[in-house]
């Protein structure tokens, strides 16, 4: 959160600023979006401590995906009477964590040939 690398925007960049870091990924438009960073880091920290609680070790984020969720819909008072829909964008976030294996290395270097064949460049 100290601002040290922008997150360069894309897709829906009306009304963003310019900013000299966007550039080191050919962009001018970018920003520090801190509240999604502070979800997202909420997230992961929770799931590092249920993965602590289920004693599991060397884990690694396999899928994250964000979709989005039904409005929330309440009620603001305009003048004159009026009603006018007071909405929020919610969003459902998916993580995914499992755990590594330990690579194992192999013992030997016989070469396992399949039962039945035979090798090639030699008769029988």
């Amino acid at each position: 959160m100290a601002h040290r690398r922008c997150v360069p925007y894309l897709k829906h960049f009306g009304g963003i600023g310019r900013t000299g870091q966007a550039a080191e990924f050919g962009k001018t438009l970018g920003r520090w979006p801190e509240k999604s960073v502070r979800v997202v880091l909420g997230l992961v920290n929770n799931l590092e401590s249920n993965a602590t609680a289920k004693n599991l070790k060397n884990l690694t984020i396999e899928h994250v995906s964000v979709d989005r969720a039904a409005k929330g819909r309440r009620r603001t008072y305009r003048a004159h009477g009026r009603i006018g829909p007071y909405l929020s964008s919610q969003t459902h976030i998916q993580m995914w964590a499992t755990e590594k294996a330990v690579d194992v290395r192999r013992e030997g270097k016989s070469k396992q040939v399949a039962k039945g064949k035979i090798p090639v460049g030699e008769s029988q």
